[in-house]
């Protein structure tokens, strides 16, 4: 499932291309997990003002160039399980999984998606619905400013889930996956079965850190390609070659040698090693 580097990869892969771009059309193909909530037609003319980004989904605000009676707003992209968006000026015949297409005076946007969790949804702002709906329960960003250990403290207290589903849940924090959560918490040298109510301010300090030093670290490598995954340019990522403990189960810690264990927590696979995160 794409996390946030992926997005975040996705979203600078897009960002010089579709700035100030102008649409052509929009095309829906199959449906997708939630319905556009427009006429796809009401888009042409209309110009792209940037490509931003919140936790996992992106948003791309524009302006009608000529008046229009629905006024200005945007696109919620959401990549869903196995979903990635692909840039060019050739893109060739539509394959069966892609399902979204976009054509500007640039070049041509597509989301692929096999399993089709992904979706496009047309909101007025992010102030509305549906954009507030989809979006207002999610946590701090995790590479902001605002995510300090207090935060991350204060949003734990009293919780008696392990702190690896307080983190997934991505209400105190947003966009920390199953990937980089295993690798936070081993860099934290926090057991991910721990109640997230234990952790002490240290250790959420600690915490903050590691996932931060991770989340940074995916992104200086592309991300991670585990099957679907590519950029907006269809390169791979690479990070899932420098995980501490991800994907790893059975093989020795680098670190300390132990065996890196696997277990399944929440219905999504945890991997650590016993000894390093001991606490």
């Amino acid at each position: 499932m794409p996390e946030l580097p992926e997005v975040e990869v996705t979203r600078l892969g897009l960002l010089d291309a579709l700035s100030g771009a102008t649409i052509h059309g929009l095309v829906m193909g199959k449906a997708l997990r939630w319905p556009l909530g427009c006429d796809p037609l009401q888009f042409v003319g209309w110009r792209i003002l940037t490509v931003q980004r919140r936790g996992k989904y992106l948003w791309m605000p524009m302006r009608a160039l000529v008046e229009r009676a629905q006024g200005d707003g945007g696109l919620l992209w959401h990549l869903g399980m196995s979903g990635s968006l692909r840039w060019g000026t050739a893109l060739g015949e539509l394959g069966r999984h892609d399902h979204v297409q976009m054509q500007t005076d640039r070049g041509e946007l597509r989301l692929t998606d096999p399993r089709r969790f992904g979706a496009v949804v047309w909101s007025p702002s992010l102030e509305a619905a549906p954009a507030t709906t989809l979006l207002n329960h999610l946590g701090v960003e995790p590479l902001s400013t605002d995510f300090k250990p207090e935060v991350l403290f204060k949003g734990l207290a009293g919780r008696r889930i392990s702190i690896k589903q307080a983190l997934l849940a991505g209400h105190v924090v947003v966009g920390v996956g199953n990937i980089y959560c295993s690798e936070a918490l081993f860099l934290a040298c926090i057991a991910p079965q721990r109640p997230a109510g234990s952790l002490t301010h240290a250790e959420c300090a600690r915490l903050v850190e590691a996932i931060q030093a991770t989340l940074t670290a995916a992104l200086a490598a592309g991300g991670s390609t585990l099957r679907d995954f590519q950029s907006a340019h269809g390169v791979n990522g690479n990070y899932q070659g420098l995980a501490h403990v991800y994907g790893r189960a059975g093989q020795a810690c680098r670190v300390c040698t132990e065996v890196i264990e696997k277990e399944v927590q929440g219905q999504r696979a945890t991997y650590f090693c016993r000894r390093c995160q001991s606490a």
